[in-house]
């Protein structure tokens, strides 16, 4: 399974620019997680523990698997946020929309 990319970046980038943040983000994601093979089912995953523990899951809540699956997703998001909008961004500064594809 692969995944597809939208990265939301501040009005006035130029589509090169875009495309160059979207690059370094996809870079550092996969990086991050190991492989790019991994990031579609990390992020699958990371997707379920979300619809069923909720938007912040508490920790202590979740098996030693799914707390495992949470803080690398978290991390590798973190770094990939970082590699694109700097270690200091704001929430406002962008986001990102994975797709996965079949």
């Amino acid at each position: 399974m692969t995944y597809s990319l939208k990265l939301f970046v501040p009005d006035g980038s130029t589509p090169a620019q875009r495309e160059a943040a979207e690059r370094l983000f996809r870079q550092s994601l996969d990086a991050s997680l190991g492989d790019a093979a991994l990031v579609a089912p990390v992020y699958t995953a990371y997707l379920a523990i979300l619809g069923q523990h909720g938007e912040t899951p508490d920790p202590e809540a979740l098996t030693v698997e799914e707390r495992t699956v949470l803080e690398h997703w978290q991390q590798a998001e973190g770094a990939a946020m970082a590699a694109v909008f700097g270690p200091h961004r704001h929430l406002d500064e962008g986001g990102y929309e994975i797709r996965l594809d079949p």
